[in-house]
């Protein structure tokens, strides 16, 4: 009997297209893996794809050659279609860790590359943010070490980190779009052509910019699997198609509750129970959800506990929990919104960001004496919005701080409800998102208590988070 062998074949000795091709070849060629990337040639490898991947659509073979790209100095606003791939890694600068300089920002090169005349304002505006930020970090930072003394053999290390990941936590809702970043992102070369077309398809001219670089970038290692990435006018014109509809006259920006359970699967409890016994019983679903539906309630939530009771915090639940849906119209801040849009296993509809929605003000920069200051410099950030708006409401995003608040539509399963609602109302995550999370949780225990019940959040309900965290959510 021939032995198991696995190995790696390493991107150290092979390029990511040889690598793929190896893996692609293995279809249809008897050879082992080492014995096939023996015999090619990176010239041979880009022949193979522009044949095979490229002429006959076999995509998934750029799947294998995967690439690791380092973004720098590009605006948060950018970021978002960065990471706005599900199948990508991503690793960001964080607000919450890190401290902003005073020049960390970027122009958009809508106003830059035409001197236009609201460019000099736009930046006054910037600076004038950055300055607030920068102003707002001792007396915050001073409020929290009169809170949180030393511990007990604490190093001055451990101890400034701990400090500091509180102060600038809060002074970050300060900052705006337009401040700088830098991403980490890794991903296969069909992904990467496929936000290299988001990017050069976006109306945002730095978007662009940065796809266009992305794309040079990327074909220096799979020069065949992305050189024909380009602008999708299908996009393009869809986009500004929906973008000319004014759906909104006559209703405007109304007020509504920032968490609204829209919809929601009303059956989908028995679905989920009935999908974990068909998947250990040989019958059709219709009849294990006829079985389940003939259940007393007390027999479900004996199933519910076989399904679910042994459940650790740190364990997936099985895949059918996403036999159940739900849908949310949320209103966030934009810096809980930054951590939110990490969940891709969502379907996500964000709205440009705007100043039209208020902004959050975090109790520690009140009681710190830095209210006035703060919102003075919100409603400076909120003026040069609308000025800006009136020009191009895309680039009007770059003005706007992480404190006001941001819609966005998300649609998701129960498995991913566990994931997110327990990561995110954990004591280490953000305040804002917190809220969100355990707001979101008690949506869904009050339509569907059943299963929700082994979700392992912390007891903290989102009105102590509001109570607690917040001068104005």
């Amino acid at each position: 009997m021939p032995e198991r062998e696995i190995y790696l074949l390493s991107p150290r000795a092979l390029s990511p297209e040889t690598i793929a091709v190896a893996f692609a070849k293995t279809s249809r060629a008897p050879e082992s893996f080492r014995e096939i990337a023996a015999e090619l040639s990176d010239e041979q490898s880009a022949k193979f794809h522009e044949k095979w991947v490229v002429g006959y659509g076999h995509a998934s073979v750029a799947e294998h050659a995967v690439l690791h790209i380092a973004f720098e100095n590009v605006s948060r606003i950018a970021i978002e279609t960065i990471e706005s791939s599900r199948l990508a890694s991503y690793t960001e600068k964080s607000t919450r860790y890190q401290k902003w300089g005073q020049d960390d920002f970027t122009i958009p090169p809508e106003l830059d590359a035409t001197r236009h005349s609201l460019r000099d304002e736009f930046i006054q505006t910037v600076r004038l943010l950055f300055s607030t930020y920068a102003e707002s970090l001792t007396p915050v930072k001073n409020l929290i070490l009169s809170k949180s003394p030393r511990r007990e053999n604490e190093s001055d290390e451990a101890y400034d980190r701990r400090i500091r990941s509180q102060y600038v936590d809060r002074c970050r809702f300060i900052l705006p779009a337009a401040a700088n970043a830098n991403v980490g992102m890794t991903a296969n070369a069909r992904v990467i052509e496929m936000v290299i077309r988001k990017m050069l398809s976006h109306p945002l001219a730095e978007v662009q910019q940065i796809g266009g670089r992305l794309k040079e970038v990327a074909k220096d290692e799979t020069p065949t699997l992305v050189k024909y990435a380009d602008a999708v006018p299908y996009v393009v014109e869809t986009m500004a198609g929906i973008g000319s509809w004014d759906a909104s006259r006559g209703i405007g920006n109304r007020e509504s509750d920032w968490c609204v359970l829209s919809d929601h699967d009303k059956d989908g409890e028995n679905k989920i129970l009935a999908a974990a016994l068909y998947r250990f019983n040989e019958m059709p679903f219709a009849d294990a959800l006829t079985y389940l539906r003939s259940l007393s309630e007390q027999k479900k939530a004996e199933l519910a506990e076989i399904l679910l009771g042994r459940l650790s915090r740190y364990d997936v639940p099985l895949r059918e929990l996403e036999y159940s849906m739900y849908t949310f119209d949320l209103i966030m801040d934009q810096g809980a919104y930054a951590e939110f849009k990490r969940h891709r296993m969502m379907t996500q509809t964000p709205q440009r960001l705007s100043t039209r929605l208020g902004y959050t003000i975090p109790l520690l920069v009140t009681e710190a004496g830095f209210g006035s200051k703060y919102e003075a410099a919100m409603q400076s950030a909120s003026q040069m919005y609308e000025k800006l708006y009136d020009f191009n409401p895309d680039v009007a995003q770059y003005i706007v701080p992480n404190g006001f608040n941001r819609r966005v539509l998300a649609q998701f399963n129960l498995r991913e409800a566990f994931a997110f609602c327990q990561l995110r109302s954990a004591s280490n995550a953000h305040f804002s998102i917190r809220r969100v999370a355990q707001k979101m949780y008690e949506e869904m225990a009050r339509v569907h208590p059943l299963l929700t019940k082994y979700m392992k959040l912390p007891d903290e309900p989102w009105q102590d988070v509001e109570k607690n965290y917040f001068t104005q959510a």
